[in-house]
């Protein structure tokens, strides 16, 4: 489900006016994929949870968890759900001419549809369907690009200056100390490890062996969609870059003058399928959060199935309204909507990331201090967004995560808890770990560095 229209119109994008250290994003998640496959899954699942927030009610209190579900719930309409409705509706326009308000609209009402009458099994179909669909349509896309262009050394010849991984540690998107010692493995961390949105699969996954093959199955993708997203958005630029007034608009552009007609409406199926397995996969998750975090233990504890399910209908279709009516407000941030999804998750990410952290290595973190690291997130960013505009968003979380982690080691200081958290614990599953497991991860670790060799 992470594989979308935001890849497409976005990271594309930023392929076409920053280049290829936009693949980061990509290539370092393989590596922190594999860190939570075999670090964090093992946790979280002997736990028994379903779903992230409750993890911080067995470790802290049900205020933390509260906390949290309305972070989430917050943060996925306002900023993900916005950034998916905007881009698949971008798509619409530069395809069809639809207008932007109309196609946020459509998408918005036949997702909202699927998901209440499909739930969690259609969204797992659905999104194997439809990832498969999109990722062979977007292979065909790369390769007539590169057809277009004259071929892969006529690419590397006009692109080099886009061609590298690495830029500036001042850079004001992707400074590479970030990338490789700071904000990105905050980010990443949180996104593929702590993120409801992307753990639901891997939360019910039959044994910690099938949700480990299945992370790092995703991490195998991660190193092949820069090939597909962000080298075409370099293309569109070396070929259409005077055409092309908005970066999220490269994409769009680039299939309109490469495809036939035939295999145009083919890639909007395709995109289109993605957007609604995204969208649907995020509405799950939500109304998750919802009825589990929030409505069964605040407002109605004695819920049974089938009311939790019929409350999870209602939050689905007003958090639908709410997304189309909000995605308009993606269109006015400058930097792309790519790096619109990256830097407002900020106000959240850090906070999170530190509460874990902590509340696993450390036992006696008490609820205060991990109520309070979590709030206190969105004043520290957002004084950092304003007194360091440009600034990398990435230096922002790394200060942002310094600030809440010295919080927390001052709050358990002075006070600690009186008994070490107990964790609960399924002996049930097994966390033995087989020889494919190991050798997967090496593979994967080996691919990406020799891809950043590569693309130095």
């Amino acid at each position: 489900s992470n594989i979308s229209s935001e890849h497409f119109v976005g990271m594309s994008g930023q392929g076409f006016s920053l280049g290829l250290a936009v693949a980061s994003f990509e290539w370092m998640a393989a590596i922190a994929l594999i860190i939570i496959a075999l670090v964090l899954l093992p946790i979280f699942i002997r736990t028994g949870i379903y779903t992230m927030p409750e993890f911080l009610e067995y470790r802290y209190n049900k205020k933390a968890k509260l906390v949290m579900a309305c972070f989430m719930l917050a943060f996925y309409i306002l900023v993900t759900m916005a950034t998916v409705l905007y881009s698949g509706a971008l798509a619409l326009k530069s395809i069809f001419g639809i207008k932007l308000i109309s196609g946020i609209w459509f998408i918005g009402i036949i997702a909202g549809g699927y998901t209440v009458y499909g739930g969690l099994k259609a969204v797992v179909w659905s999104d194997l369907i439809q990832g498969i669909t999109l990722l062979s349509v977007g292979l065909l896309v790369m390769f007539l690009s590169f057809q277009k262009i004259g071929g892969y050394e006529k690419f590397v010849e006009l692109s080099g200056d886009k061609l590298h991984t690495i830029l500036p540690w001042n850079h004001p998107k992707m400074p590479w100390i970030s990338v490789f010692f700071g904000g990105l493995w905050i980010q990443n961390l949180f996104y593929w490890g702590l993120n409801q949105f992307i753990t639901q699969r891997t939360l019910g996954a039959k044994s910690l062996q099938e949700g480990q093959k299945g992370i790092l199955f995703g991490a195998s993708l991660k190193l092949l969609i820069p090939f597909i997203v962000v080298f075409p958005g370099i293309i569109a630029f070396e070929l259409y870059g005077d055409q092309i007034a908005n970066a999220d608009g490269a994409y769009p552009f680039l299939i309109q003058k490469i495809l036939p007609p035939g295999l145009i409406g083919l890639m909007f199926a395709a995109l289109f399928g993605a957007v609604m397995s995204t969208l649907d996969s995020l509405l799950n998750s939500a109304t998750t959060i919802f009825t589990m975090d929030i409505y069964k233990p605040y407002i109605k504890n004695d819920a049974s199935p089938k009311q939790l399910v019929y409350v999870g209908r209602i939050v689905t279709i007003i958090l639908v309204l709410i997304g189309c009516l909000w995605a308009p407000i993606v269109s006015k941030f400058e930097g792309g909507l790519y790096f619109f999804l990256q830097v407002y998750w900020g106000f959240v990410i850090p906070g999170v990331v530190s509460v874990f952290f902590f509340g696993i290595i450390w036992k006696k973190v008490p609820a205060i201090a991990a109520i309070w690291g979590m709030l206190l997130n969105i004043p520290i960013y957002g004084l950092c967004l304003f007194l360091m505009p440009d600034v990398s968003y990435l230096h922002h979380m790394e200060i942002t995560f310094a600030i809440i982690a010295l919080f927390i080691i001052v709050v358990t200081k002075m006070k600690p808890l009186e008994k070490p958290a107990v964790l609960p614990v399924r002996n049930e599953i097994k966390l033995k770990m087989n020889n494919t497991i190991k050798i997967w991860s090496a593979l994967l670790i080996i691919v990406t560095i020799a891809l950043y060799f590569i693309f130095f």
